[in-house]
């Protein structure tokens, strides 16, 4: 008793066409277009938050520096002065710090510091995403004097 079965024919219908994968892939790239622009300005958006509440971090240690000190730190000692315990042993430091550590900008470079300074007692800023003076948009300066 041999039983076989007949055989199948082969289905037409067993892979994607060419035109079914460039429709799929016509979509995805209307849907990146439609997206990308609204991540991308939201990462934009997300750096540009980060350096103000980096400054305003910043602004509050240098401020109760102040209080304990009776000066804020010059040029030289820079913002090492809130992380580094001074040299001088009649200088208060509190324990822990005025900061755990120096926040770095969105773009890893460390804020600059200048005291006195052009804009007050006092200049923190960012040379923004470029690193050079000036500059518009994210590569402009972003300071402590522009904070809202």
């Amino acid at each position: 008793m041999n039983h076989r079965m007949p055989a199948q024919p082969a289905s037409r219908h067993a892979g994607f066409t060419l035109i079914e994968i460039m429709v799929v892939v016509v979509i995805l790239g209307i849907l990146a277009a439609l997206i990308a622009p609204n991540v991308i300005s939201r990462i934009d958006e997300a750096q540009l938050t980060k350096v103000k509440q980096d400054l305003r971090a910043l602004e509050s240690a240098l401020k109760l520096y102040r209080l304990d000190n009776f000066r804020y730190p010059t040029t030289d000692e820079g913002l090492e002065a809130l992380v580094t315990p001074p040299s001088d042993p009649d200088a208060r430091w509190p324990d822990g710090g005025y900061l755990d550590r120096l926040p770095v900008d969105p773009w890893d470079r460390p804020y600059q510091y200048l005291s006195p300074g052009n804009h007050g007692e006092f200049d923190i800023f960012t040379l923004g995403r470029d690193g050079q003076q000036g500059g518009e948009g994210l590569d402009a300066d972003i300071g402590n004097w522009d904070l809202d």
